[in-house]
């Protein structure tokens, strides 16, 4: 089962809802209904005062029931109708996410073309992390040669990712490619600030997704 509750539920561009906090609630305590109020506030990223505001709504709606645990604190356990609403939500949530990569991969694929039409096939890529997953899945069955994979992650470096040895960029000066892809919405420019000195010695495009 996957912890739902673990997402920021504050983002810019995809802005929370209702839902989004009453799915992180009924999923958080389907894993654990020991949880404090300032055990959910910490993962929800929200004060307790709305912490116990939002479980009284969710009390109300008979999604969840308080249980007396020591006589000073409580348990929060989902009603057969909290767990069904629960359930029904982690579906459409999926639905979501899976639009959401899908419009992602598209996005990482169109760059790529980009990249084919102009001749340059061979490229590294700059930041071991979930965006370069998606990059990897949208090169699967395109010609590209991925050259290196690098990372400032040192605790990295060694380690395999998705089939590639993640290096050092220092490996950069003598890898031969055309462009270093960064693999990484994260710190962008601080890259590609990095990048510069080296690629414009050497003639190679910095190219973000």
């Amino acid at each position: 089962m996957n912890d739902l509750t673990v997402l920021p539920l504050r983002k810019q561009y995809y802005a929370p809802s209702k839902d989004t906090w009453v799915l992180a609630i009924l999923d958080a305590l389907s894993l654990d209904s020991n949880l404090s109020q300032r055990d959910l506030g910490r993962r929800l990223g929200i004060s307790g005062a709305v912490v116990n505001q939002r479980l009284r709504e969710l009390q109300n709606r008979s999604l969840i029931r308080f249980e007396v645990r020591n006589g000073k604190s409580y348990r929060y356990v989902l009603t057969p109708e909290g767990e069904i609403l629960r359930e029904e939500m982690v579906s459409r949530c999926t639905s979501e996410a899976i639009h959401i990569y899908t419009a992602l991969k598209r996005h990482c694929r169109e760059r790529l073309e980009w990249l084919r039409a102009r001749n340059i096939m061979k490229i590294a890529m700059f930041g071991a992390s979930e965006t370069c997953e998606v990059v990897i899945s949208a090169l699967s069955d395109m010609p590209f040669k991925v050259m290196a994979l690098v990372d400032n992650d040192v605790s990295k470096h060694g380690t395999v990712f998705h089939g590639y040895v993640v290096s050092s960029p220092r490996i950069l000066e003598l890898v031969d490619c055309q462009a270093v892809l960064i693999t990484s919405f994260g710190r962008q420019s601080e890259i590609r600030e990095q990048l510069a000195p080296l690629c414009r010695t050497r003639g190679v495009e910095i190219v973000s997704l």
